[in-house]
């Protein structure tokens, strides 16, 4: 296979997908490699015995407007579906018993889970200045502005429920970029967040609704509809050795699909895979400058898919249940899919997800099935509730690089992919090692990259 193309990507995640769609809607020419034998990267639905599980995962936050924005732009073809209303409720365990987070002022004063004297400090907050460390670690940003408690029970099993990873050693500007920005912009995370709701917004910006979102029947539905929408015959999949060359005019990327060697020519190259592929795909790039960009920690994750016929446990009327670090559990939390999403589960039954491991715990990934099995039964029954662990669908999913950690190497690493793109125009780095792990992040920055292409003069390519 021998073919000249405008614009090349590599990966067929979420992000792959959401370019090569907005490319076809721009008429740009372009081909989609993949390793796998199949698109959607860690995005996968299974449905099992009346269960529709994720493999990857299972919600994102609908935080940024291109995700409405993209479904409208499906038109139809697969409907978001937001979280039930009925279950805002979040869970965060302290001392063994579940604590609803707060959610207003009043809550806030009566939870157990802050101490006094930071409820106290919590009044003076939008006084302080801000920091001026633009390095600063998310620990040091919350224990600085809310104190010790706030950190312990809201903010970092809200950062193992996301990154599975360390407040400490997280960049608040590159983890958490809009918190920084409540900081850096207004002065207060409080005063910030009050002074934002109140701020007008146009119609785009109000289709970031901040709502929990999946798809009716699974993930996999968005991807297939990518995937079809895009047209199916512009993927190459198993493609495996995947180089990239850079020339006078086109980049030259060479693989092979079986024993089948195969050429591509493009102008432009988007690359969307993880930052630890990037070696072996980009071998023109020295050593020392592909070291800043791959050096990044990525957090080992367990997920486990637990189905119930009939659910006997404790009562379901939340989002789920986050686990701190300090409470030295063998799980980060349960999410309660069944109650969050419709369909998921038989009539009666429940579904959840639990998941282990994170960069605190990294030798849990290293356990065994029925190591995981045991030690999930243990603590999901002390927690939900269950008096006998009989579940009717039990299923572990391993990602040994599950989630990039944005720390302190993020200035390297993105000074390098600048200097990198602005050496060998056409080249974009992209994916998640940069610009934000979530669903919503990986949409908007699919969109953009469309974009960026599509503002490129166009010019004839002979094939």
């Amino acid at each position: 296979m021998d073919k000249t193309v405008h614009t090349a990507v590599i990966g067929a995640g979420l992000t792959g997908l959401t370019t090569a769609f907005y490319l076809e809607k721009e008429n740009i020419d372009f081909v989609v490699l993949e390793k796998e034998d199949r698109i959607g990267g860690v995005i996968r639905t299974r449905s099992e015995n009346g269960f529709i599980v994720e493999e990857g995962p299972n919600t994102g936050v609908l935080k940024e407007p291109e995700v409405a924005m993209l479904f409208d732009d499906l038109d139809g073809t697969c409907t978001c579906e937001t979280a039930s209303e009925k279950v805002k409720k979040r869970y965060i365990l302290k001392n063994g018993k579940w604590q609803p987070l707060p959610m207003n002022p009043i809550q806030a004063v009566k939870t157990p889970l802050f101490t006094g004297k930071d409820k106290f400090r919590l009044l003076g907050e939008p006084f302080q200045r801000k920091g001026d460390d633009p390095l600063e670690t998310l620990d040091k940003m919350v224990k600085r502005r809310m104190g010790e408690s706030f950190l312990d029970f809201a903010v970092d099993p809200f950062i193992l429920g996301v990154y599975a990873g360390d407040p400490a050693a997280l960049v608040t500007k590159y983890a958490l970029p809009k918190l920084y920005n409540l900081e850096q912009n207004y002065g207060s995370f409080i005063g910030g967040a009050f002074k934002k709701k109140f701020e007008k917004k146009d119609h785009i910006e109000k289709k970031a609704t901040k709502k929990v979102f999946s798809v009716r029947g699974g993930l996999s539905n968005l991807t297939e509809n990518l995937y079809r929408s895009a047209g199916k015959s512009r993927f190459l999949l198993k493609v495996e050795d995947i180089t990239i060359i850079p020339g006078d005019d086109f980049f030259v990327i060479k693989g092979y699909i079986e024993d089948e060697k195969i050429t591509i020519r493009a102008r432009n190259v988007i690359t969307t895979t993880g930052s630890y592929t990037l070696p072996g795909m980009l071998p023109f790039v020295p050593p020392g400058v592909m070291e800043r960009i791959e050096k990044m920690h990525h957090a080992p994750v367990i997920q486990i898919g637990i189905g119930f016929d009939k659910w006997q446990g404790r009562k379901l009327d939340g989002f789920g249940g986050l686990i701190p670090y300090r409470e030295k559990r063998d799980i980060l939390g349960v999410l309660f899919i069944s109650s969050l999403l419709s369909g998921r589960a038989p009539s009666g039954g429940a579904l959840l997800s639990v998941f282990a491991g994170g960069t605190r715990r990294p030798g849990i990934f290293e356990k065994s099935d029925s190591e995981i099995e045991s030690l999930v039964e243990k603590e999901f029954c002390s927690l939900m509730e269950v008096k006998e662990f009989n579940p009717s669908m039990f299923r572990i999913f391993r990602y040994r690089c599950a989630i990039p950690q944005y720390g302190r190497e993020s200035v390297q690493k993105l000074e390098a992919l600048e200097m990198l793109q602005k050496r060998y125009k056409g080249l974009i780095i992209a994916g998640n090692l940069r610009d934000g792990i979530g669903m919503a992040d990986r949409i908007k920055q699919g969109r953009q990259l469309a974009e960026k292409i599509n503002l490129q003069p166009r010019h004839k390519i002979e094939k």
